[in-house]
Formats: C-alpha cells, structure tokens, sequence
C-alpha cells in the first residue's frame, strides 16, 4: 500500500470526529482519558483546560498516544494557544458544529487551549472482505506504509 492511501484510509476512517482515549505519561505515571478530537491538516486536534493535570503532563512530556475503534496513534502533542486565537478559527467551527453539547457546555475562553497532535507512527487493525484481520503500519517519519496478514489461512 502507498503511504498517501495509508493516510487517506487513516483519516477516512477517524472521519469528522471522534471521542479517543488519550494515554500520556510522566516519571512513569501514566494517564488515560477521553477527549473529544477533530481531525483537518493530516492532524489530530483536541481542547483542553489549561489547568488540568492530563494538560501539565502534556507540557512536561509531549509524547502521547490515541486510540479508537481499532485506530492506534503515537504522536507530539503541541500547545497551540487559546482555541480562540486560532488563525481562521477552524477548531472552534468544526467544534460548535460536531460537538455543539461540549462547546455549548464546558468552552471557557480564557483557560481553554488547543492541542495539536502531529501523528508519527498509526497501526489500523481492519478485515478484508473475507473476514480475514489485517494491520496497516504508517510511519509518517520514515514515509512508509505497510500491510500485514493477521490470520489469513
């Protein structure tokens, strides 16, 4: 499989939106939560309180992973500022229109942050049309793709 199909079937199968769970670490405490993430720019984007524990592990330790539905992420989390400083505030529109309940409730401008997360390496567990498991290895470093059988007879 080509790397821009790996990508395309990656993103095409996050879709829109998606509630992921979000694994960070520091000094060897780790920490899984949920977060509520939209995906533009080959990027995966997430708000959260400046103040929160998960936000100061991510300040200390950028290196996270994300998962859902059989899509693995290992990634840089990046500070972006506040949602509302956004250029061309793409996060917040995509945020009112998928997860108006979520905007609606908990945006508070002045502690609310966007995090940007750069994907560096994805694992997508699929099955063919016979039903048969496969895995779909992206290294977005290395530029490469790969396909591997799981339980083909």
């Amino acid at each position: 499989m080509e790397l821009k199909e790996a990508k395309q079937r990656f993103f095409n199968q996050l879709g829109q939106w998606k509630i992921m769970a979000l694994g960070s670490s520091v000094n060897d405490y780790v920490m899984v939560r949920n977060v509520s993430c939209l995906f533009y720019n080959e990027k995966i984007y997430f708000k959260t309180d400046k103040n929160f524990r998960k936000t100061q592990q991510l300040f200390q330790n950028p290196r996270v992973a994300l998962c859902c539905g059989g899509v693995q992420v290992e990634g840089i989390a990046l500070n972006k500022g506040l949602v509302i400083d956004e250029p061309g505030r793409t996060f917040e529109t995509l945020y009112k229109q998928y997860l108006w309940g979520s905007y609606n409730a908990y945006s508070h401008e002045e502690d609310e942050i966007l995090i940007e997360v750069t994907p560096k390496f994805v694992e997508i567990w699929d099955t063919d049309e016979d039903n048969y498991a496969f895995q779909i290895f992206i290294d977005f470093d290395q530029k490469t793709a790969e396909v591997v059988s799981y339980d083909k007879k």
